[in-house]
């Protein structure tokens, strides 16, 4: 019979062997593209604008119009995602309605990204095609925003309920509202699991793609303002790669996906030392 010491070895053999197995996917699959795709990327890539349907000249538009979704996008999301985790942890108690809305925000999170393009489609392309002009950022963004909720009303609501309860009767026992104790105390301490949310959002909303082309148009042109059409770096290499699918254009979207790689570590990079320097002044 196997003894509790060599069970335990042959466990923690296995973990490592699990943990090392996974980054060495990621190694192998960032490593790949990355080695593809830096041998094409220079300062004229970056700034030019495409030419060929994306087969040749840069991604200067693309970038830009990513950057402007993914900041819609938050923008739409955040203020609801937050606020709904609000209500839920500081406005109700357990509850039918509480329930209700749990199981809506985890019913949502399980709809295929496809489904989402096909409602964005239906209902802000087309029902809304007064307010969004059809095919837009706007479009994009809004059918964007429903996606992340769920990741960001989760986050916010476990961020939230880690806040400790003496934290909440310190401040009314000093004669703050419920509001400003939210405001002043609560927020403040869980906004680092609050923008561990957006940052999860962020990767996820940056690289979607098939509920994008239904709803954001894929246009090569600079966006002028949200009710322009325009396309993601997400899109564009999908576009590129497939519908071109010249040597040319597979060159290209292995660029694109370096400098999409590229964005996100600085975005996540940039996020996580914001939130070191907010958890060291409040400490």
């Amino acid at each position: 019979m196997m003894s509790v010491k060599t069970a335990q070895k042959i466990a923690k053999a296995a973990l490592w062997i699990a943990g090392f197995s996974t980054v060495a996917v990621l190694i192998i699959v960032i490593g790949y593209v990355l080695f593809e795709g830096l041998l094409h990327v220079d300062w004229e890539f970056l700034t030019a604008k495409p030419r060929k349907m994306g087969s040749e000249g840069g991604i200067f538009p693309i970038i830009v119009s990513t950057v402007y979704f993914t900041v819609l996008t938050l923008a739409i999301a955040t203020p609801i995602g937050v606020g709904a985790a609000i209500y839920l942890t500081e406005y109700t108690r357990e509850g039918k309605v509480t329930r209700i809305i749990r199981f809506g925000t985890e019913a949502l999170a399980g709809i295929p990204s496809i489904v989402f393009g096909l409602f964005g489609f239906a209902f802000f392309v087309i029902l809304l095609e007064p307010i969004t002009h059809g095919w837009s950022l706007l479009s994009g963004a809004l059918t964007g925003a429903t996606m992340i909720l769920p990741t960001l009303v989760r986050t916010s609501e476990e961020a939230i309920k880690t806040v400790p309860v003496s934290y909440r009767e310190g401040s009314l026992a000093l004669g703050a509202t419920k509001w400003q104790t939210i405001c002043k105390v609560i927020l403040p301490s869980a906004l680092p699991g609050i923008i561990t949310g957006v940052i999860l959002s962020i990767g996820r909303v940056i690289g979607e793609t098939a509920a994008l082309m239904l709803t954001l148009g894929g246009s090569l042109r600079m966006p002028d303002s949200i009710f322009d059409p325009a396309r993601t770096m997400s899109m564009h290499l999908y576009l590129v790669a497939l519908e071109v699918g010249t040597q040319s254009a597979i060159e290209k979207a292995f660029a694109t996906g370096t400098v999409l790689i590229i964005t996100i570590f600085i975005i996540n990079t940039a996020a996580n030392w914001i939130m070191k320097k907010f958890i060291s002044r409040m400490s």
